[in-house]
């Protein structure tokens, strides 16, 4: 039971961030969270550098999306935001490598999905 209150809270904490970010309430937006799932912590933190990316706070945004790239790896969002960021500040070459993991992202998610379909179709 206490486990079960403990999500209930972290998900109201993460709804009320989506909130707030839905309704561009960008100061009080920001969350802090350790007990959800990791795509659910991974799309909050993605959110979150969203928020400060949009209040100008590059390098923290980059934290946040670099914490979401972390835990889920195939979650292309912040992979592309974070090199959208260092293409702004001028770190080409790192622009450049998070386009290539992009790449690689999306094309080991499309090699997945063909042999997913090769083996349901048989």
């Amino acid at each position: 039971a206490n486990r079960s209150s403990l999500v209930d809270s972290e998900l109201m904490v993460l709804q009320k961030a989506q909130d707030e970010f839905n309704s561009k309430n960008y100061k009080p937006s920001c969350t802090k969270s350790r007990d959800c799932s990791a795509h659910d912590l991974a799309i909050a933190y993605n959110n979150r550098g969203q928020v400060k990316y949009l209040r100008v706070d590059f390098y923290e945004a980059m934290d946040d999306y670099t914490s979401a790239i972390q835990i889920n790896s195939q979650f292309e969002v912040p992979l592309y935001n974070r090199g959208l960021i260092r293409y702004r500040l001028g770190f080409f070459k790192e622009a450049e490598n998070a386009k290539e993991s992009l790449r690689q992202t999306l094309l080991d998610r499309e090699e997945k999905l063909k042999r997913l379909l090769k083996r349901t179709s048989h």
